[in-house]
């Protein structure tokens, strides 16, 4: 039976279907609807239409996001369990995505209470006396969001929750390999009390589904977390959209010889390989000092052959299946690339009987080498020695992404270097650079993107400014 999506302000099952499938074993967990490109046209426009007739003041949408946040705090387990099938993310982590969802919402709901505009000093200049003036922030207008597979419930509650608290309503494409998560948001919040035309979740191809979003006149935003290739094309497609990016990177971690290098491998062991590595601020380039560079790389293979391997429904699992066999071989190509060329596997590198790739760390790859140049998304790491942190930083720093970046050091004068030094929106120290709260300021440079996310962040991104002056009258007599 083919589940129905909210689509233009009803229910639907569309006119064609797919079926969704289990990346760890292949079964059939779910039957879709394939959505067109008209049913695209006519979310849009019952969006945009809603949005004049209907606006939400803003304490129903504070009230909304907060009902929402509770109403998916009791349906936890059952959401979490739809996110592990889906996307073979491991149950626990399945299940802190959840309550992460859960803080993006809260948030989402504090700043529709608290977001203003302000006042403009117009007597400032001359001219400007007996004029007030102020700025408000109106609601953008119809946002897109395309969403990707790795967190497919947090990240469509960063797009969809500080939209709402705006004030617009939203058309979502869900990747095509995690649809799930998106339905389970959507009956969340109209069980909180959207009206269901400020928000479609439309499944379909980024082909067609993705294109007519894009395409649309009547789509002010898009918020786009994905791809580099596809995000900047959808920039180059939408130049007269506001369009957000949030991409790739290729994390580094700098662990200096006086930093606590043993708490840094206990925290790679999930950092580098939780869901498989599959997150844009996975650790994946690892730059140790020569000194202890030995004891370190004997410290993660000990960590990261402790973790395990295995069905994502069961709770002791770690680390599960990519999101495709197709993945599976794109990873294992590149270390087998990288060995090839000088890289030594120190652990993993080779596939459990299910055919999914064991947590993987490598030693002394080439830099110029896939997995160090490129955003892995897999369950690598890569290990190289450094005698000198200046050079450290500019290895790090060699790097078409600029998302986050980490060093480990006690050297307050050294971490403050690396602030400064590292070029990429956000510097960690002390910490891996996985690490996110989810109402922090979070995005990057260069091919990771162009804006920052978190609801403080995103909802100014989804609203414009207004000025208004008024002309002061002679006042009482």
């Amino acid at each position: 039976m083919t589940s129905e999506y909210p689509v233009a302000g009803r229910w639907s099952a569309g006119t064609d279907s797919r079926d969704v499938r289990s990346p760890f074993d292949d079964s059939v967990i779910a039957t879709v609807p394939a959505f067109g490109a008209e049913d695209v046209v006519a979310a849009v426009a019952t969006a945009k239409k809603v949005m004049t007739d209907a606006p939400l003041a803003t304490h129903e949408r504070a009230a909304i996001l907060d009902r929402a946040a509770l109403i998916l705090s009791e349906r936890a387990e059952a959401v979490a369990r739809d996110l592990a099938r889906e996307a073979a993310k491991p149950i626990g982590q399945a299940r802190v995505e959840v309550q992460r969802a859960i803080s993006t919402l809260t948030f989402c709901a504090a700043e529709a209470r608290t977001f203003t505009g302000e006042l403009v000093p117009m007597d400032a200049a001359a001219a400007g006396v007996d004029h007030l003036g102020m700025v408000l922030r109106v609601p953008i207008g119809v946002v897109g969001a395309i969403s990707p597979f790795n967190f497919p419930l947090n990240l469509v509650a960063h797009k969809v929750g500080p939209a709402i608290a705006a004030g617009c309503a939203v058309v979502v494409k869900p990747a095509s390999q995690t649809p799930l998560s998106a339905l389970n948001l959507a009956r969340v919040l109209f069980d909180a009390g959207l009206p269901m035309e400020y928000l479609s979740v439309v499944p379909g191809s980024g082909a067609t589904v993705g294109d007519a979003l894009v395409n649309d006149p009547d789509v002010a935003l898009i918020s786009f977390t994905g791809s580099p290739e596809v995000g900047w094309g959808i920039r180059a497609a939408a130049p007269r959209k506001r369009v957000g990016l949030e991409l790739g990177n290729n994390s580094p971690l700098i662990i200096c010889a006086d930093g606590n290098w043993k708490a840094a491998a206990a925290a790679i062991r999930l950092a580098g390989f939780a869901h498989a590595g599959q997150s844009c601020i996975s650790t994946q380039r690892i730059l140790v000092d020569e000194s202890i560079k030995d004891q370190f790389v004997a410290e993660l293979v000990r960590q990261v052959e402790s973790l395990v391997v295995g069905d994502p429904m069961d709770d002791a699992t770690e680390v599960s299946a990519l999101i495709s066999r197709s993945e599976t071989d794109r990873v294992k190509s590149w270390v087998e690339a990288a060995t090839a060329n000088g890289a030594v596997v120190a652990t993993g590198g080779t596939v459990t009987e299910e055919g999914h790739l064991r947590p993987t760390v490598l030693v002394d790859a080439d830099p110029t080498d896939d997995v160090c140049a490129h955003e892995i998304f897999g369950p690598v790491v890569v290990v190289r020695g450094f005698t000198d942190v200046k050079a450290a930083l500019a290895e790090a720093n060699d790097s078409h992404y600029g998302l986050q970046a980490a060093i480990f050091t006690k050297d307050i004068d050294v971490a403050l270097w690396a602030a400064q030094g590292l070029d990429y929106g956000g510097v960690l120290i002390n910490e891996v650079p996985t690490w996110r709260a989810d109402h922090m300021p979070y995005g990057g440079l260069r091919d990771s993107g162009n804006t920052r996310e978190g609801p403080g962040w995103a909802i100014r991104e989804m609203t414009e400014e207004r000025l208004v002056v008024i002309k002061l009258g002679p006042g009482p007599e």
